[in-house]
């Protein structure tokens, strides 16, 4: 079995229902990397209507994850999380691609 392109754990899916419950949206969040950033590159989530056509799509406990093909090549391999510790709390990327970070845990460089 192949690695998968891209992950949501479980508390991040839980989070991402709890949030679009709020908003009265679906349960979809969209990761797209944008330039900029203390390393070079932010991660950017929103959620969204509906999956576009080319979109790779990660899905847990029906909440799904959308990663348009551009960001796919930066964040191939990651995992997007939920964490919440004493610095707040916030969706986290582990992404092996990422050749340094940030101390924000919010932007990366390759």
């Amino acid at each position: 079995m192949s690695e998968p392109l891209i992950t949501l754990t479980e508390n991040a899916a839980r989070r991402v229902a709890w949030i679009a419950e709020r908003q009265q949206k679906p349960a979809i969040l969209r990761l797209a990397v944008d330039g900029g950033g203390c390393a070079g590159f932010t991660y950017k989530f929103e959620l969204v209507a509906e999956p576009e056509g080319d979109d790779q799509i990660a899905e847990t406990d029906g909440v799904k994850l959308v990663v348009d093909p551009v960001t796919l090549d930066l964040v191939r391999g990651s995992a997007v999380d939920f964490v919440e510790d004493l610095g707040g709390a916030a969706f986290k990327v582990t992404n092996p691609n990422a050749q340094s970070g940030c101390g924000c845990g919010s932007s990366f460089s390759v």
